[in-house]
């Protein structure tokens, strides 16, 4: 493997943390020829090129990160693997080798060090070339092909064939394929969960009737900070909020390994004030999920009414520009750290709560390039595809099947939530919360491929075509491998055949798929 990186200033906002800056131009403004170009070196884009490369094809990819694997080395430990018996081929592999390394079969809460290892012994087995810190900048189309990617520091790429393994989805929107962002109304594709979504089991702030103003019970001294003034839509109704995104964090009580919490220098007090209110009431629910992995480790994840989930804060992501995700990555980091520096050390907490926050810690021996904190902000759902298969609620529930499968899903309906706002009682609440669970459910092939009449050589097995509340259960890093796999498999065949990334024969595909250990149907 050869890793390839343009180099970056140190960020101005966290001194440990970045997500982009204007790379330093190739001098040469290199032009790279191969047969397929990969965007992305997470671990779905990790394993469409293995999986590439054990066929005989050449291949790069072009990062945008600095780092190998997304959430899977990112923090995201404590796997969300819903059924893992329908988990197979590269993917179920992953977690093989995973286990190895703790003399087990397999390991599904490893360490983010660990993954990453595993993932760079495979790109150097199998020889594969990442170019670090590339951003896609331009397309260059003939007709409904891409024939190049140009990027931000001039390198160009030419290649047959095209597979957009990132979060995001920059390489299908610059090519020009048709893509959505935000929730459905429940009526575009016959849901139920979709759009608009205040539910009782889940908000948990209507169950404490904490006020929203800054001075309580005055509302013309404004909204405190998080809470969205704009009205609720109807239940159902679509809109273009993004559900919330947070870091996955690697953290112990280990104190030989511990890397104690520290004050990030934007640190505001007022800007925790939902915390300070909810702390007076019976909430003690502060502690959820820090999930217990390997190693005297814990995968933190977000919990409960006010937590590392920085509500609101993620609906430009999508289609903003990389400078702009500069400051939203920042913005992210800003509130995690304050929240949990708030917990560990404000006078007005708890000593019960401020005293075991603080016992916490990032890992000395995890993350070391970024300070403890994890290198991957956790993109739960940004672009997704629209294609002439979408994966809805129906396909979800086991109501309506695809008989085009390239592998399954199995994990709950998944959204965190998306907004606070003030309700008709005057107190604040969350919205968009919703985990239902779901069958173990196929997923079709033209989920990953651009509808007739778009480009005919890009594979989408991430930013996928799938509804809002669909995309929330499809989502998840085992599932994305496995899809990440079919996607390259499908790819020799259309270069074989020399035929669209959309007329790709599923009765030549199926066998194929299978005989690289691919789960096509439910246990």
């Amino acid at each position: 493997m050869r890793i390839v990186t343009t180099q970056f200033p140190e960020p101005e906002i966290h001194p440990n943390l970045y997500y982009y800056r204007t790379p330093t131009p190739f001098p040469s403004r290199p032009v790279i020829t191969t047969d397929v170009c990969i965007y992305g070196a997470t671990a779905a884009g990790v394993v469409a090129a293995i999986a590439l490369r054990k066929r005989g094809r050449s291949v790069v990819i072009i990062n945008p990160s600095r780092f190998v694997g997304g959430m899977t080395s990112g923090g995201l430990s404590y796997t969300d693997t819903g059924v893992q018996a329908v988990i197979g081929g590269l993917s179920r592999e992953f977690y093989r080798e995973c286990g190895s390394h703790y003399g087990k079969s397999e390991e599904f809460k490893f360490e983010p060090h660990v993954a990453e290892r595993v993932l760079l012994e495979w790109l150097v087995e199998h020889q594969v070339t990442v170019y670090h810190a590339q951003f896609v900048d331009k397309v260059e189309m003939k007709g409904q092909v891409i024939k190049r990617v140009i990027c931000t520091s001039g390198m160009t790429v030419d290649a047959k064939a095209f597979i957009d393994c990132s979060y995001e989805g920059d390489l299908m929107a610059r090519a020009g394929v048709k893509y959505t962002v935000g929730r459905e109304s429940n009526s575009v594709y016959n849901e139920t969960i979709n759009g608009v979504q205040v539910r009782d089991k889940h908000q948990f702030l209507s169950n404490y009737k904490i006020d929203p103003y800054i001075v309580e019970g005055n509302p013309a001294s404004g909204l405190l900070p998080g809470i969205d003034p704009a009205p609720l839509g109807a239940t159902g109704s679509g809109d273009s909020r993004v559900q919330a995104y947070n870091f996955r964090m690697c953290m112990t009580q280990f104190a030989p390994n511990r890397r104690p919490i520290k004050k990030p220098v934007s640190y505001n007090k007022a800007d925790y004030a939902l915390v300070t209110r909810l702390l007076k009431t019976n909430y003690n629910e502060w502690f959820g999920k820090f999930d217990p992995i390997v190693m005297n480790k814990v995968d933190h994840n977000n919990h409960g009414a006010v937590s590392t989930d920085f509500i609101g804060g993620s609906d430009r992501w999508p289609d903003a520009t990389y400078a702009e995700r500069e400051v939203i990555f920042q913005r992210h980091v800003a509130w995690q750290a304050g929240w949990y520096w708030y917990l560990a050390t404000e006078g007005d907490v708890p000593d019960q709560i401020s005293l075991r926050m603080s016992g916490y810690g990032m890992c000395l021996d995890e993350f070391p390039r970024t300070g403890g904190w994890s290198h991957q902000l956790y993109v739960r759902e940004a672009r997704r595809m629209v294609s002439d298969a979408v994966l809805t609620e129906r396909e979800c529930r086991g109501t309506r099947v695809f008989r085009d499968s390239i592998g399954m899903g199995s994990y709950n309906m998944d959204s965190h939530n998306c907004r606070r706002f003030v309700d008709a009682s005057g107190f604040v609440r969350n919205e968009g919360d919703v985990q239902v669970g779901v069958k173990p459910y196929p997923v079709s092939y033209r989920c990953i491929v651009p509808r007739t009449g778009y480009c005919t050589n890009i594979w989408v097995p991430v930013a996928l075509s799938a509804s809002h509340i669909a995309f929330g259960s499809v989502r998840m890093e085992p599932v994305f491998m496995v899809l990440a796999e079919s996607a390259a498999i499908a790819v020799d065949i259309a270069l074989d055949k020399g035929t669209p990334a959309q007329a790709v024969s599923y009765s030549a595909l199926r066998p194929r798929l299978a005989a690289a250990g691919q789960v096509l149907q439910g246990p």
